[in-house]
């Protein structure tokens, strides 16, 4: 059995729930699902500029968690813009059906 999932402190709601290409409709495009925890992460290490550790008490998780949200939103977002792909803001709650 996994364990339970910890709570992540996430500064809010995206402003956007997408981002895609112009001129293509979004049922023509793959869709790229990222977390809100992975934009929080992204928000406040890329964008704020604190380091890991910082963003994790802000987060409320460890900075290892961390490093593997910004490595797994940044893959997210390389794909999306290199790709095509539509990035789709999302809670990961409503992802696993919780």
């Amino acid at each position: 059995m996994a364990r339970p999932k910890k709570k992540r402190n996430c500064a809010g709601k995206p402003c956007g729930k997408v981002f895609k290409p112009t001129c293509i409709p979004l049922r023509d495009l793959r869709r790229i699902n990222l977390h809100q925890d992975e934009l929080e992460a992204i928000r406040l290490c890329d964008y704020q500029g604190l380091f890991q550790e910082q963003a994790g008490e802000q987060m409320g998780v460890s900075r290892g968690t961390v490093q593997r949200l910004l490595t797994s939103a940044r893959k997210k977002i390389a794909e999306a813009l290199t790709q095509g792909a539509a990035l789709v803001m999302d809670e990961e709650e409503k992802e696993q059906g919780l």
